[in-house]
């Protein structure tokens, strides 16, 4: 029964996330807004507990560019070449090889 109660305590701060907008936005502005809280880092003009925040910002934004990054690696295909050298089609990229034709 205490499981019980520790989810469901858990399960509406979830629901409220400060970060709930992250998950719509492109690589690109995800991108832009994690540079600019770098820069806002660097600088140290923020007072400690802005500086938490906007890490936490950060370390979530920089999670969301992972995943889409992941994403987009998983659609990439490679040119598959024939005997002569000309194109013959696509495959899957095999990260593990960059890229490079099967062993």
């Amino acid at each position: 029964m205490q499981n019980n109660a520790i989810k469901e305590q858990t399960a509406p701060r979830q629901a409220r996330s400060p970060f709930a907008d992250i998950k719509g936005m492109s690589f690109e502005a995800a991108l832009k807004e994690l540079e600019l809280i770098v820069t806002r880092l660097e600088r140290g003009d923020v007072d400690l507990e802005q500086s938490i925040e906007i890490y936490e910002r950060g370390e979530a934004l920089r999670a969301h560019c992972d995943q889409l990054l992941r994403r987009a690696e998983a659609k990439v295909e490679r040119i598959t070449l024939n005997a002569q050298g000309a194109p013959a089609g696509t495959a899957a990229l095999d990260p593990g090889t960059n890229g490079g034709p099967p062993a």
